[in-house]
Parts: C-alpha cells; structure tokens; sequence
C-alpha cells in the first residue's frame, strides 16, 4: 500500500470518528450531519481499501 492511501484510510477514519462523535453530542438536523459525515468516512475508507485490492488483482491478471 502506498503511503498516500495509508493516509487517506487515516484521514477518513478521523472523518469517521469526528462525525460520530457530533452525531452524539448535537440535536435536530446537525445530528443528521453528523451520522452523514460518520457515513461517508466509514464508505471513504471502504473505497480506500478496495480501490488497492482491485489494483492488485488487476496486475495480477
């Protein structure tokens, strides 16, 4: 893995974790803001990860 995409596994795992925790702590409509951003960090980082599992068997095939 490359260290751009260990970094950006990192970045939204932190995108995750600040958007769960405003999801937590805020009412109304920024709770929904926060479960938002919680959501894309989590499918950020699922992309992140098979984005590289896609390019390794890509060059092996």
């Amino acid at each position: 893995m490359s260290g751009t995409t260990i970094f950006f596994i990192a970045f939204s795992a932190v995108i995750a974790l600040v958007g769960l925790f405003a999801g937590a702590m805020a009412h109304d409509y920024l709770q929904f803001f926060g479960f938002a951003l919680f959501a894309f960090g989590v499918l950020f980082g699922y992309s992140c990860v098979k984005r590289h599992y896609d390019a390794q068997d890509a060059a092996r095939h």
